[in-house]
């Protein structure tokens, strides 16, 4: 039995694929939602249509696919071997649209965050929506001016506060 596919059923594969409230994308606005983060979904105005967009943090969300997006190094990532000059040629493409995107974003005084698909595998959820919360903090912090102060606190260590 082959790996490949025929033309044909690699075609039905492919259309079948869906662009937007992929699994990854929903585990995200699920997550943001429940943590009290406010947002708007794939605001057509801005470069790159992003998945998730919070004003408030003026903050844009690209919740990528691995394979679409071509991330390097990742096992989620690999050109198929029918049509590869294709494939190679169209993720060159996306690559090149994703950095054009963020910069013009940069530009319009957005903060680009990109969450991978492989980031949010069951072993490494919590971590990756913990640091996207982290994140999101310093910017709310820095985009409302807010003074911050100098901490000596380990992150390991967990802190009570006094009533």
């Amino acid at each position: 039995m082959s790996d490949t596919m025929t033309p044909e059923q690699r075609h039905r594969c492919m259309s079948r694929i869906k662009s937007k409230n992929t699994k990854p994308e929903m585990i995200v606005r699920r997550w943001l939602w429940k943590q009290g983060y406010r947002y708007r979904l794939n605001v057509s105005q801005l470069p790159g249509r992003p998945d998730i967009v919070l004003p408030r943090y003026s903050t844009v969300i690209f919740v990528n696919g691995c394979f679409w997006h071509a991330h390097e190094g990742c096992d989620k990532y690999r050109v198929p071997s029918t049509n590869a000059d294709f494939w190679q040629a169209k993720f060159k493409r996306n690559r090149e649209r994703d950095q054009r995107n963020y910069k013009l974003l940069h530009k319009m005084g957005w903060h680009v965050l990109v969450v991978w698909e492989c980031q949010l595998v069951a072993q490494s959820r919590s971590s990756t929506l913990i640091a996207l919360s982290r994140r999101l903090s310093e910017i709310f912090l820095d985009v409302h001016k807010v003074k911050r102060y100098n901490s000596v606190i380990d992150d390991d260590v967990a802190l009570a506060a006094e009533p």
